[in-house]
């Protein structure tokens, strides 16, 4: 099989690898198309978490290729997707190879079966949609009247039109590139705003933007700024969600900030329990997750789109390989 394969740190080359064989209770994939996320470019650059080589992709999608002992030929030919995380602990994509690859490797029991129209490149979306759906379970929204969103990248985008699906009525959200903020007001958002047209302290011009603050707070920029700011900008026993990856940055608010103003600080990470849902929520169309889409690629053409991702050009939002 062909592989998208992290040779080496900040290094990935297209090889031919032998085709994997499930065993026990294991699928195989055929992959039909994997998004491109910033976690993966971390992974690619070089972390502690897996050695080189690996084959990264953890938003995949595709169609059951093989079946191992003990699992049930129904499962043949199905169009799915899968929850990454194995047996083992180790996830697909990350410890496990992924969907940079024309076929992985997959437990039965994690296999979740799509309509047989459901285009494979929007389904590709479901894993960051399980996050999302994650994220906003743990956020439990009980006040509706308000929520505010600092990051428009993809997972800021779904929570965006998970909170309107939920009744949230106002929402405002705040990122750094115009084609995410203008889709943002179109999905729902009542206010949009841009932070590098905020001038002076980003914190107090936002409170002067949307003066009446929230009671619930996403922080997906995964930056210390929003950290912060999301502090100041939650209502008194206001909620915030905390969903950014922020590597090594560390905490540096008054703990007495989060005590008298008796706030909720929640975080949510990965997305275990929530692939039903999120499976059910795309293929009803309740959500139009293939407006996030805005570049395709053949996956022979990978190094086309991690460029694209890499370079946060303004009109970029999910960039997905193909394989077939």
């Amino acid at each position: 099989m062909k592989a998208i394969v992290n040779t080496a740190p900040g290094k990935l080359e297209l090889l031919d690898l032998p085709c994997p064989e499930p065993g026990q209770g294991q699928v195989r994939i055929k992959t039909a198309a994997c998004g491109i996320c910033a976690t993966d470019l971390e992974m690619i650059a070089g972390w502690a978490r897996t050695k080189c080589p690996a084959v990264p992709g953890h938003e995949w999608s595709g169609r059951v290729d093989a079946a191992g002992p003990g699992v049930a030929g129904a499962l043949l030919g199905r169009r799915c997707v899968a929850e990454n995380v194995l047996a083992d602990g180790g996830e697909v994509g990350f410890e496990h190879h992924g969907g940079y690859a024309e076929y992985l490797i997959t437990e039965a029991r994690n296999v979740r079966v799509l309509p047989p129209q459901f285009p494979l490149s929007v389904a590709a979306l479901i894993e960051p949609l399980a996050v999302s759906v994650r994220a906003l379970r743990r956020l439990n929204v009980r006040d509706k009247r308000a929520a505010l969103i600092l990051g428009d990248g993809p997972i800021g985008l779904l929570l965006l039109m998970l909170l309107r699906q939920a009744g949230v009525t106002e929402i405002a959200l705040v990122g750094g590139r115009a084609r995410r903020l203008a889709l943002a007001k179109e999905l729902g958002a009542a206010h949009v705003f841009n932070r590098h047209e905020i001038a002076g302290d980003f914190t107090t011009a936002l409170k002067e933007r949307f003066p009446a603050l929230s009671p619930n707070v996403v922080e997906a920029s995964g930056s210390a700024k929003g950290m912060e700011a999301s502090l100041e900008l939650a209502a008194r026993e206001g909620k915030i969600l905390v969903i950014g990856d922020y590597g090594s940055g560390k905490a540096s608010f008054p703990w007495n900030q989060l005590l008298h103003r008796e706030l909720e600080l929640i975080g949510s990470n990965a997305s275990a329990g929530a692939w039903p849902e999120a499976v059910r929520l795309a293929t009803e169309g309740a959500l139009p997750l293939e407006r996030l889409i805005t570049h395709k690629f053949p996956a022979s053409r990978y190094a086309e789109g991690i460029e694209l991702v890499k370079g946060r050009r303004a009109d970029v939002i999910k960039v997905v390989l193909e394989w077939e």
